[in-house]
């Protein structure tokens, strides 16, 4: 097989029709304020500190599985194999610890943002310069990534132009979540996950019948395993073409460690969710639901382009494998396949665009324009929501156009600055002696060292350089601030204060994820 259906059906637009229209719906429903005068910051930015555990983990993974999750991760699934699954698999555990150690620390400081954070730990200047940063990545590398990756898929399934696809995802994106904030992100996301889970697991069903020629989904998996062996390698030997991707055990005690943490536990479109948890055990019990979710992704987003290895084998790019095996849906079914793609799509631009709307706002406008009203600050959320979606538009094209795995771009780009972010919250979190010109130093030695080994040292692979990065800006961290004075602008909450207790229920969960995990790696190896 080499040819794939490029066009949607009248059905299957009927359907994608439908879900559009009933998702707006929804959204404006859920987005209705009951209080006077209308939404203020703590409505709009963390949906009125109202989160229920089922919407937490909804929406961290709605947030999480976009374009570049499902495309890119597809097309390393083509081009790699099972082992790109480390990512997903790995931050699993990852939540686990997050929800246990760091948010209850969060939570306790009653904090809107990350910078916000650092504020309280160390002083403005930390705050504003990693407020800065984080409105420049998310617009110019995970906006313009998923609006670019889902402009293709577009374009690969219903034969529309990327660029009118990137304006729909833009405009459908806005039209239901700029006037509700995160409350309507994040309810929504809860039709948005069911979509897209049972929608990826019927596609991973049909594309091992297909495998198998209609023996079953046991026989193309059989099948895929016997013709492909390398394409279940979950650690890869250094003899490997992609080891420079993914290097070896690294991916369990190396530099995956410090992305992840990164990610899952310092990302202000990731965190929020759990920041607008009503009390900690709600957070943790949202963060759990997530981890589950998470095991179940690579059967979602991997295993559909390890079969395209197979059913179409003569792609011209890695990042088409999900969108063409998209063929292999019935009619009726496609445009519910479809409509789960683009409703990870547009769930995480809402996301994205709030959480730079909400950074924009609180960490950068209010101080340039203190003692506004409330109604004056939610305004300028949404002006900034929109800009940014703009800037991405017009950049998407020239950033990413030239290539082929725009998972890997994202990852290799992120991981000149993750170790530094990671340092600078660990070392502010649990060494009360760290300094904000110990943390400054660390975010500008991020940078500096992965520029230097990136050039001086080009053969080792980024997951390695990341943690090799990670105890260098460690130790500038403990250097430089061991030199200079201890702060006395540090307002946070005291460890003290905060109990890392948690209850039965998320002990047994984070046991049967260690479990699971062990099982797997033990099994693929």
């Amino acid at each position: 097989m080499s040819e794939f259906t490029t066009t949607l059906g009248t059905m299957d637009s009927s359907i994608f029709v439908v879900y559009v229209v009933g998702l707006l719906c929804l959204a404006l429903w859920i987005s209705r304020s009951e209080r006077v005068g209308g939404a203020n910051t703590e409505d709009y930015f963390l949906a009125s500190k109202a989160l229920p555990w089922w919407a937490i983990g909804a929406s961290l993974i709605a947030s999480n599985i976009s374009a570049e999750q499902i495309i890119g991760m597809s097309g390393s699934g083509y081009a790699i194999g099972l082992a790109i699954a480390s990512y997903e698999w790995m931050a699993a555990i990852t939540l686990i610890l997050v929800g246990k150690y760091m948010l209850p620390i969060f939570l306790k400081n009653g904090i809107f943002t990350m910078p916000q954070y650092l504020e309280q730990r160390f002083d403005s200047k930390v705050k504003t310069v990693l407020a800065l940063f984080w409105l420049v990545v998310y617009i110019f590398v995970n906006l313009t990534a998923v609006l670019w990756l889902g402009g293709l898929a577009i374009e690969t399934v219903a034969g529309v132009s990327w660029l009118y696809g990137m304006i729909f995802l833009a405009v459908f994106s806005v039209a239901y979540s700029l006037y509700g904030g995160l409350k309507a992100v994040a309810y929504t996301d809860i039709l948005q996950v069911v979509l897209l889970v049972f929608g990826g697991l019927f596609l991973s069903y049909l594309a091992l019948d297909a495998v198998s020629n209609g023996q079953g989904i046991i026989a193309g998996f059989g099948i895929l395993t016997e013709r492909m062996p390398d394409h279940f390698d979950m650690i890869l030997s250094p003899d490997s073409e992609h080891y420079i991707s993914l290097p070896g055990i690294s991916v369990l005690i190396g530099g995956m460690w410090i992305m992840n943490f990164s990610y899952w536990g310092f990302n202000q479109y990731i965190i929020q969710r759990a920041l607008a948890a009503k009390n900690v055990q709600e957070a943790q019990k949202g963060i759990a639901f997530a981890a589950y979710l998470k095991l179940l992704m690579p059967i979602i987003v991997v295993l559909p382009g390890i079969a395209a290895v197979v059913l179409y084998p003569d792609l011209t790019a890695p990042d088409q494998a999900y969108p063409s095996m998209m063929a292999l849906m019935p009619v009726g079914v496609k445009g519910l396949v479809f409509a789960a793609l683009v409703a990870a799509i547009v769930s995480s631009l809402a996301s994205m665009t709030n959480s730079i709307s909400t950074i924009f706002t609180m960490d950068i406008y209010s101080r340039l324009r203190p003692n506004q009203n409330q109604r004056h600050y939610v305004h300028v959320g949404r002006l900034a929501a929109l800009v940014s979606l703009v800037i991405a538009l017009f950049v998407a094209e020239p950033l990413l156009g030239k290539f082929d795995q725009a998972f890997q771009y994202i990852q290799e780009f992120t991981g000149f600055f993750t170790p530094g972010i990671v340092v600078i919250f660990v070392m502010g979190m649990f060494w009360k002696r760290a300094t904000s010109m110990g943390a400054l130093s660390a975010a500008i030695g991020s940078a500096v060292f992965s520029l230097v080994f990136k050039f001086a040292w080009p053969g080792l692979p980024f997951m390695d350089r990341v943690g090799v990065v990670f105890l260098l800006c460690l130790a500038t961290c403990y250097l430089v601030s061991m030199a200079g004075k201890a702060s006395d602008n540090d307002s946070s909450v005291s460890l003290q204060q905060i109990t890392f207790s948690t209850t039965k229920g998320f002990n047994i969960a984070a046991t049967g994820i260690i479990v699971i995990l062990i099982a797997l790696y033990t099994t693929w190896w």
